[in-house]
């Protein structure tokens, strides 16, 4: 792998002039430097319902705050594109399986030059929401019983106590609560451009299967060419850097609001791949667990709808007014490193 990697730096050094303008005819409008375009993203949908509470879904609640996001996104981001990903309760795109329509939503994203990409996640913990019953002993029950022992005219019957347990159901809460913002993880970049080939071979016959393949079926960037390798994993770290710094600002606001968080966090491949797939900065906000009773209250009112809402949208202002612009000799792909 090192030896692939050091010819693919030399490859692409040589050629880097050609790398830089292949780039830029791929995302024209990235030439400003401006934030253009943010796609809104609502997991799941349709028969993918997601977690589940005591008395919504996960695909519900995403879809809900998701359109207020956008809503709210329009009025007070004058001049960038906001694109919502669904729309409907259904999947994104019409399509019937979940693999294929994240499939659809990174290609969506990376058609439509996407700047960022924020997707609408509600976390689940424990065996069942809202919590469970388990047995647990408190005491044991003395009991006699008539025994034989020996034989023949030996023979005698004989009283024997034995002891068994006594049990009581004692209700356990599903207590893990409070919000998680993801990104993938820095150290496996080159794992993650990997990962992108893998997925891409592994589900490429569920996309072609809902949508006919085709022209309009998505294509990845070929892992195996040594130049594009190399291209990959630097906009995969010039992307690291942004998403995590929109991921921090998100936490810091749900803080600011009153909100229990757990971080900022990075998943492998399988828990994240729509970001792996998109183009451009991206994050995924678990916005509370919806198998804890309070958070699944929250999730669900209208006050903690528009609070979630409130302390995105103030993330991505700060983000919009960091990065409006890029620095000469930045790397334009998909969009825009934005």
């Amino acid at each position: 792998m090192k030896q692939i990697l050091s010819s693919a730096l030399a490859l692409f050094f040589s050629v880097g002039s050609l790398v830089n303008v292949s780039a830029q005819q791929n995302a024209p409008t990235a030439k400003s430097g401006a934030i253009k375009t943010i796609i809104v993203d609502a997991g799941h949908g349709g028969p993918d319902v997601g977690a589940e509470g005591t008395q919504t879904n996960e695909a519900a609640i995403t879809l809900q705050v998701a359109r207020k996001l956008a809503t709210v996104m329009r009025t007070e981001l004058k001049g960038i594109n906001i694109l919502e990903t669904r729309t409907t309760s259904a999947l994104p795109g019409g399509l019937t399986n979940a693999k294929a329509a994240n499939r659809y939503r990174a290609d969506f994203a990376n058609r439509n030059n996407g700047d960022l990409f924020i997707s609408l996640h509600c976390n689940s913990a424990g065996r069942k929401p809202g919590g469970w019953y388990i047995q647990r002993v408190i005491g044991r029950k003395a009991h006699t019983r008539t025994i034989t022992v020996g034989k023949g005219r030996h023979k005698k019957h004989k009283k024997q106590t034995y002891y068994t347990n006594i049990y009581e159901d004692v209700w356990v809460e599903n207590k893990a609560r409070g919000t998680e913002t993801y990104i993938w993880a820095v150290g496996k970049n080159d794992q993650k451009v990997n990962s992108m080939k893998n997925v891409d071979d592994e589900d490429s016959n569920y996309y072609n299967e809902e949508t006919g393949g085709g022209a309009d079926a998505p294509s990845m960037p070929d892992a195996n060419d040594p130049a594009e390798r190399v291209r990959m994993l630097i906009y995969a770290q010039n992307y690291f850097r942004k998403s995590y710094s929109l991921a921090s600002l998100v936490e810091k606001n749900f803080v600011q609001d009153g909100r229990l968080s757990r971080g900022v966090q990075q998943r492998n491949h399988k828990g994240i791949w729509v970001l792996q797939a998109t183009g451009m900065p991206s994050v995924l906000v678990e916005m509370g667990f919806i198998s804890n009773k309070e958070d699944e209250a929250f999730l669900m009112s209208t006050a903690g709808q528009d609070e979630i809402v409130n302390s995105i949208l103030a993330a991505v202002k700060t983000y919009v007014d960091k990065y409006s612009t890029v620095s000469p000799g930045s790397l334009a792909i998909n969009g825009g490193a934005q």
